[in-house]
């Protein structure tokens, strides 16, 4: 009877994780089969989950326009220099608010806490930003949000947990802490380091509310702002759709769609990347200690 009722369960939780699955994805591949559907699909209404009368012409406009891969680059190069920045940023002070030998470190890990629970606000923040020189480039999308005070935490908690008697054997042989964290530390910290820079390359790849605010220069446009200007239409006219009238709105339909697509794919091709690190790494940094 135990092995029953504990198939039976078995049966039941796969189920409803199968069903919470698809309830995710359904909205992904929903835009996906827009986005390659014919027009006349899309009018109907007949597109669910799957593509009906395969096309690609609205891809073939997205990837025509020079915009796009404006924006694209704009956004490879803050996801690329703004991870980079904040993984430099918070392993050193991670590393640093994590040795109990350090003066006064209870004090600063409290102040950095403090900004978690208050901040500036919007307006302060953004004339901090302008008075530095940073409105309208992109440093400002990377460069005010470089340390973000969760990933800190999980990052300063992993770093707590590494045996201290590495640390102490290598300082006996007359290493320095810079030494000890290269040597040391950070080759045992790769998967939190890998989890951190998903956290961070994610949130850089999204930015949008920020760049909104901070960029006006329509050649700093990021992918996610790029995508704003389609699916609010300031950009359809310009589209090289063949059909007037219901068939543009039909095709522009597909082009946001496509453009949701085309914005999305590639951070979803990092994920199996750093996977394996995931897990471990976020569960190592946040539960022990």
């Amino acid at each position: 009877m135990k092995t029953k009722k504990l198939t039976a369960g078995l049966i039941v939780n796969d189920l409803l994780l199968a069903v919470l699955a698809f309830i995710c994805i359904y909205p992904f591949l929903n835009v996906l089969a827009y986005s390659v559907s014919g027009y006349n699909a899309v009018l109907s209404g007949r597109v669910t989950f799957y593509p009906i009368d395969f096309n690609i012409d609205a891809y073939r406009q997205i990837l025509g326009k020079t915009q796009i891969w404006m924006a694209m680059k704009n956004t490879v190069i803050i996801t690329v220099a703004g991870t980079a920045l904040s993984l430099v940023l918070t392993i050193l002070a991670s590393f640093s608010l994590s040795r109990k030998d350090l003066p006064g470190r209870s004090f600063f890990t409290a102040f950095i806490l403090f900004t978690m629970y208050f901040s500036g606000g919007m307006i302060p923040t953004f004339l901090t930003v302008k008075s530095l020189g940073l409105f309208d480039t992109v440093f400002a999308l990377f460069v005010p949000q470089s340390i973000n005070v969760f990933n800190f935490i999980v990052m300063r908690t992993f770093f707590k947990n590494i045996p201290e008697s590495l640390e102490e054997a290598a300082r006996i042989d007359g290493a320095s802490y810079m030494k000890v964290l290269n040597k040391i530390i950070l080759p045992l910290s790769v998967p939190i380091i890998a989890t951190m820079g998903l956290f961070y390359a994610v949130g850089y790849w999204n930015t949008y509310f920020d760049a909104l605010i901070y960029i006006q220069k329509p050649e700093l446009y990021t992918l996610q702002l790029r995508l704003r200007s389609l699916l609010f239409g300031e950009e359809l006219n310009n589209s090289n759709a063949n059909a007037e009238g219901i068939g543009t709105q039909v095709m522009s339909q597909s082009l946001k769609m496509a453009t949701v697509a085309v914005s999305t794919i590639p951070i979803l091709i990092v994920y199996p990347w750093l996977q394996k690190y995931f897990v471990k790494g976020v569960m190592v940094g946040s539960v022990k200690g």
